[in-house]
């Protein structure tokens, strides 16, 4: 309880801190005339640095007639980045995990196969995200959003072979000696002593990967107007001047994505934890 009220309170700090940040430039821009590296100036939804609190009341604002709020309109696009972060991230663990253990286990594919994990991680990343979305959608078997999911699949897949590989060889020689003295097959091992050696390897591995399959699928939606999504709703209002507003009001909608995402995998962690181990995370 005690750890948890000061994680709370440090989180609670650092939004404060990035308040007054925020405000603070704002003042000393407005105060000085000064232009770099943001501008502010602008009045009502065209603001090109709003204060903080007219972005959140932004979530209530009527968006699109009908009775619809700005924030509505959000938890509905947020729950299309969701379904497509899901998938790409439950795709990125399994693949990241098979590799992995591969690697453990085997050193001809680590050496063969592992420079290319690596190398696959300096392709400029937008480069060819328009690209795998315009070709998976041209594929009538697959769903719309389906190069979406792959594009945060991609990114998932490296941190999760590294903590993988990593975790997996954490563990102690004395207990692999010792299953081994009892004729344990190296399935038995891999389950009874590598793997639950690795878990805070993994869930280590997983927190990144949460976070980079959110980015993952928002640089996806971009690269395909009309995708929809936090992505989506990014592009449609960044082309717009006078939304301003509902711009940045997006944007801290995409990061409160991230950290939501961030959050569920470190909670998923501490259950482990206490359940297996007795130990909190």
């Amino acid at each position: 309880m005690r750890q948890g009220a000061r994680r709370a309170i440090g989180v609670t700090g650092v939004l404060a801190a990035l308040v007054l940040l925020w405000e603070g430039y704002r003042a000393l821009a407005l105060a000085t005339g000064a232009t770099w590296p943001i501008a502010v100036r602008g009045t009502g939804n065209a603001q090109q640095f709003p204060h903080v609190w007219d972005i959140v009341l932004a979530y209530g604002r009527p968006y699109r007639g009908a009775g619809e709020t700005l924030g509505a309109f959000l938890v509905g696009e947020a729950g299309a980045t969701l379904r497509e972060v899901a998938v790409g991230f439950a795709l990125g663990v399994v693949i990241g995990f098979a590799l992995g253990t591969l690697f453990a286990h085997s050193r001809l594919a680590e050496r063969a196969l592992m420079p290319w994990v690596v190398v696959s991680q300096t392709v400029p990343f937008l480069a060819f995200a328009p690209i795998l979305v315009v070709a998976t959608g041209s594929i009538d078997a697959l769903p719309d959003w389906s190069g979406v999911a792959l594009l945060s699949t991609y990114l998932v897949v490296f941190p999760m072979t590294v903590g993988t590989l990593r975790g997996l060889r954490s563990a102690p020689a004395s207990g692999e000696e010792l299953l081994r003295s009892y004729g344990a097959s190296a399935w038995t091992r891999l389950w009874r002593l590598r793997v639950p050696a690795a878990v805070p390897q993994l869930f280590a591995a997983a927190k990144v990967g949460a976070t980079a399959a959110v980015v993952g699928a928002i640089v996806g939606e971009l690269s395909a107007p009309g995708a929809g999504g936090i992505g989506g709703a990014l592009f449609d209002f960044g082309r717009v001047s006078n939304n301003a507003l509902q711009l940045f009001a997006t944007a801290l909608a995409a990061g409160l994505l991230g950290i939501a995402a961030y959050t569920v995998v470190a909670l998923a962690e501490r259950a482990v934890l206490r359940r297996f181990t007795g130990v909190r995370a």
